[in-house]
């Protein structure tokens, strides 16, 4: 469709009339400056102006209308585009070191089998949030940089395999890579959305370099706000072993989701694991708001190239030789 962006110049269109109306019209003024050499140094041209028709008035007046027309700026509208949005930088940390292939949530799946399943719903529903995604053991490895492309996002996840990363925990250096990754591309793109980090583990720290009590300060400083998810059976007292969780380190957790102001959620099967992320949807709810952008294309240029053109055809025919 067409639309013009400056539709108040059409209050100019009469305003040839109203001069024409108000102010006399122009006269010569004989004697006005005395020049004595004017005889002299006067040029015969051979051209005379003439009164103007009435074909060629209304070729001035079609010429003033086009200039009008360029002042109003037409524009044409193409159709509306999506743009994306986003509302906060989410990045998802999933553990996959050799204890998550224990099946205690799910009949015949594995732990990271359940993961893999119900954190690809979740992400579906992330709809307007960067998302990234870090698989790690012994090392955290960012498997998918932050976007809005959570079909892929999920796509990783699901293609994760124990042990990849290593057969240990390293939960520290995790949440030191997260920030990492986080801030710099806050600075990239210089967001101002919060930063939220969902790590989720069946272990402790038992890898890495970085305390994780330090890098939970350290993400508390920095804005990070981390809710931990510890997954696996429950152990019954005395009965440890491949069908419970007991390597599980619920206190650091807690701490970590306490100093960061975030919080802590135990997930013991596939029921469990998708209250903990309905609840997290409550707590981070997708606030982005849908923005459209429609293509505009200037065409001022077509009505004022006319008007110049028939201007110049105009004065040319008031003179004759």
């Amino acid at each position: 469709m067409i639309q013009f962006a400056w539709p108040w110049m059409l209050l100019f269109l009469p305003l040839p009339w109203l001069v024409a109306r108000v102010l006399p019209a122009a006269t010569p003024q004989a004697g006005a400056v005395f020049l004595p050499f004017a005889a002299a140094v006067s040029v015969d041209t051979g051209l005379e102006l003439r009164a103007p028709s009435r074909w060629q008035v209304v070729l001035f007046a079609l010429v003033w209308l086009l200039l009008v027309a360029a002042a109003t700026r037409p524009q044409w509208l193409d159709e509306p585009l999506p743009v994306p949005t986003s509302a906060r930088q989410l990045m998802l940390a999933v553990d996959t070191s050799g204890s998550m292939q224990a099946q205690d949530m799910a009949g015949g799946a594995t732990r990271l089998q359940v993961v893999q399943v119900v954190g690809s719903e979740f992400l579906r529903r992330r709809a307007g949030d960067q998302v990234g995604l870090i698989l790690f053991g012994t090392r955290p490895y960012l498997q998918a940089p932050l976007t809005t492309d959570l079909n892929t996002v999920g796509q990783f996840l699901r293609e994760g395999v124990i042990g990849m990363a290593g057969p240990e925990t390293a939960i520290g250096d995790t949440i030191g890579l997260a920030i990492k990754r986080l801030k710099a591309q806050r600075e990239q793109t210089r967001g101002q959305g919060e930063m939220v980090l969902i790590l989720l583990t069946d272990g402790g720290n038992t890898a890495g370099l970085m305390d994780p009590i330090e890098a939970a300060k350290f993400a508390a400083q920095e804005g990070l706000r981390i809710y931990t998810i510890g997954v696996g059976g429950i152990v019954q007292p005395g009965t440890a072993g491949p069908g419970g969780n007991s390597d599980l380190d619920e206190d650091t957790l807690q701490s970590i989701a306490q100093i960061t102001h975030g919080a802590y959620f135990r997930a013991t099967n596939v029921a469990s694991l998708n209250a903990v992320y309905a609840q997290i949807d409550k707590l981070e709810p997708v606030t982005a708001q849908a923005q459209w952008y429609r293509p505009t294309t200037d065409w001022f240029a077509w009505p004022l190239a006319l008007a110049l053109l028939l201007s110049v055809v105009a004065v040319c025919l008031r003179r004759r030789p």
